[in-house]
């Protein structure tokens, strides 16, 4: 599996063009003018609860106005904090958008109900309409980052390191549940039903429509199940 860390290559022209977003902010600011996010309350933080906060506001930021929207300074006044503490625990805005990314993986892998590892069937992807409601944004920045990948191929192997934990902890459960081992074909197909209901209940809402549909692949699996139980080769 591909570290979902790992370092983003190739983006020097969009660092430059946020450096001359900065610039062009740093030199408003110097002249005094001001917009409300500006006078926004500034707050003093360690260094754990700093770093954390700035990842948690850049996956906001993304989240709400996408990718190009993410600039050192936009992260600090969505934080509520200084400019200079962004460029000090990340430098660059790659290193900005990468550990964003993995801090996103770890939230959703310990959000997902993807594996809650008792192999039971109605236990798998419980609460996924509740994960959705609680944090949207989460979501979001990640549909955001994928759909950037499609202009910027540098992002492709932090989603696929995304996208690979994802296929790694449905094919576990799986596995749990079935007979024999979930392959990858049922490992995907199973995966986007569930992508493509959260995708959706972002955009429309109604999250008794995703556990309902849920509740529907719940009951394709126990079909599954149940054939795999009965087929000959597994009698005694």
């Amino acid at each position: 599996m591909s570290d979902p860390a790992g370092k983003v290559a190739n983006m020097t022209a969009s660092a430059d063009g946020a450096q001359g977003t900065e610039g062009t902010e740093r030199a408003k600011g110097s002249k005094g003018s001001q917009g409300p996010d500006d006078r926004k309350p500034r707050r003093r933080m360690n260094y754990g609860e700093g770093r954390e906060a700035l990842l948690n506001a850049a996956v906001r930021v993304v989240a709400r106005g996408g990718l190009r929207k993410l600039t050192y300074r936009a992260v600090a006044q969505e934080a509520g904090t200084t400019h200079g503490l962004v460029v000090h625990h990340f430098g660059s805005r790659d290193a900005l958008i990468e550990e964003a990314l993995a801090h996103a993986i770890r939230t959703s892998l310990s959000t997902s109900a993807l594996e809650p590892g008792t192999g039971r069937v109605a236990d798998f992807s419980v609460g996924v309409s509740d994960m959705v409601t609680a944090d949207p944004d989460i979501q979001a920045f990640q549909y955001e980052l994928l759909l950037e990948a499609r202009r910027r191929p540098e992002l492709l192997p932090q989603i696929r390191a995304l996208y690979d934990d994802y296929f790694d902890a449905t094919k576990r459960e799986l596995s749990r549940m079935l007979p024999d081992d979930a392959g990858r074909p049922l490992t995907r197909l199973v995966f986007a039903a569930l992508d493509g209901l959260v995708l959706h209940q972002l955009v429309f809402g109604e999250p008794e429509t995703t556990d309902a549909a849920i509740e529907e692949l719940r009951g394709l699996l126990r079909l599954i199940e149940a054939d795999g139980d009965d087929d000959p080769e597994n009698d005694g």
